[in-house]
């Protein structure tokens, strides 16, 4: 093991392999398990369907081309706080930074609030007890963590590779297994479409349901300091991570739409598991709950791993507690993963509503980070046109150009769309100025 130079440094350690696997860990989750049934509802057509999985497909991939060239041409842990900080000053990191953080903490302690659940029906002794099971397992991970960044990147990378495996079989057990719906079956007559007689509302929905499905796709830039040779490693690691999730996504979709008739699927709280019943029927289900465990343990585990990275690079900044920066022996910012730990879990005992609608929330800032590194790439072209990029997002300016335009776009549909959810976001928003101020007066 590489030790850090001087006190309070990551460790370069990381490479290729564990850039792969924490991208397709930090991204695939429960997502495309829950998702296609809701989205079904909403479209209620094949083509469709298929039609927005792949348009956010190209989104998610034209988005790491961009986000390749702020990694390699600034290598520090903390990702879109990393870019807007050095692009548009120390509010504009601060507010990028903290929801970014909170977002992510809230989405964690919901996945292990979930993992709980899955848990609770194969050990029927621990219903009632969730939010204790859920924050035993955290303190649980947390320790892993704290032994040091080699085992918990290993943890990772077994995590990822069972995960992927997993979705490889259950495409496979579908095609081969599985009945192909008629053409008939394929189409929803009362979908919200119909119902409503617009496309807009529906399409929107769906787009922030696999928005949230794909978030994750920018998770090895977050480690980009602690790679051992980011200008190499980190183009490898985010394109062949985008493209193994982009590949599994829309083969489990096509595998979903080949076995349950869409008026089934439209009912669908849990796509894949009622795929499975349908084909071998009501004893496979203690099968997919183990394998929702295993998934959601590895993206509980990638979110454990970044987003502590996003305090220590704020502490280091001043734009956090100076605490935050303390590393300890493995490896692990430690007193930034501490806090972190203890606002999930303190979200978890709150109740499962509260880390819900917050997971809710998080869409609307995980989007915002991405429009904040389009507007960094483009302000520091100009800004600093003399900065080292070993990579050059191509079709410059046109794709970061688009990028932008399409997520402000998708930001106004989610206002507009779920005004309810996006008010507190936007409530977030105001109070993170007087939160700047405090800590920036903390720290003179």
């Amino acid at each position: 093991m590489q030790q850090p130079a001087a006190k309070n440094e990551l460790f370069k350690i990381l490479g290729v392999g564990f850039g792969v696997a924490v991208t397709v860990g930090g991204t695939i989750g429960t997502g495309i398990l829950r998702k296609p049934g809701p989205i079904a509802e909403q479209l209620g057509d094949y083509w469709l369907i298929m039609g927005l999985w792949a348009a956010v497909s190209l989104y998610a991939f034209l988005g790491t081309l961009c986000t390749i060239e702020l990694g390699t041409s600034m290598p520090k842990a903390g990702a879109w706080y990393i870019y807007a900080q050095r692009a548009f000053g120390n509010y504009a990191g601060f507010v990028v930074g903290i929801n970014s953080w909170l977002g992510t903490c809230s989405a964690l302690g919901f996945g292990v609030y979930t993992m709980s659940e899955y848990l609770a029906l194969l050990i029927p002794a621990f219903v009632g007890y969730e939010p204790y099971v859920a924050a035993s397992m955290l303190l649980i991970l947390t320790g892993i963590h704290w032994i040091g960044l080699a085992l918990a990147s290993s943890f990772q990378n077994i995590m990822s590779v069972l995960k992927g495996l997993g979705l490889f079989i259950f495409v496979a057990v579908c095609f081969i297994y599985g009945d192909e719906v008629t053409a008939e079956q394929a189409q929803l007559t009362t979908s919200k479409i119909v119902e409503t007689g617009s496309w807009i509302a529906p399409v929107i929905f769906s787009l922030q349901a696999i928005f949230y499905t794909y978030d994750g796709w920018h998770t090895a830039a977050y480690f980009s300091e602690e790679d051992r040779d980011p200008t190499k490693n980190l183009p490898r690691s985010m394109i062949g991570g985008v493209l193994l999730i982009i590949i599994i996504y829309l083969l489990c979709n096509l595998a979903i739409l080949h076995v349950l008739p869409m008026n089934e699927l439209s009912q669908s709280k849990l796509a894949a598991a009622d795929s499975i019943r349908l084909i071998f029927g009501e004893g496979s289900g203690k099968i997919v709950t183990l394998f929702l465990m295993i998934s959601i343990l590895g993206i509980v585990n990638a979110q454990l791993l970044f987003n502590p990275r996003v305090l220590y690079s704020m502490s280091r900044d001043g734009l956090f507690f100076w605490g935050g920066t303390a590393v300890n022996k493995g490896g692990t910012p430690a007193v930034a993963m501490l806090i972190t730990s203890a606002v999930a879990i303190t979200l978890i005992l709150i109740g499962k509503d509260a880390t819900e609608k917050l997971s809710d929330i998080a869409t609307f800032f995980f989007v915002l980070g991405y429009t904040s590194g389009f507007a960094s790439l483009l302000a520091l072209r100009k800004k600093e046109p003399e900065l080292p990029r070993p990579w050059k997002v191509p079709a410059y300016p046109i794709l970061p150009i688009i990028m932008l335009i399409l997520s402000i776009a998708f930001l106004v549909g989610a206002v507009i769309q779920d005004l309810a959810s996006t008010q507190y976001a936007l409530l977030f928003l105001v109070i993170s100025y007087p939160a700047y101020l405090l800590v920036s007066r903390l720290n003179r």
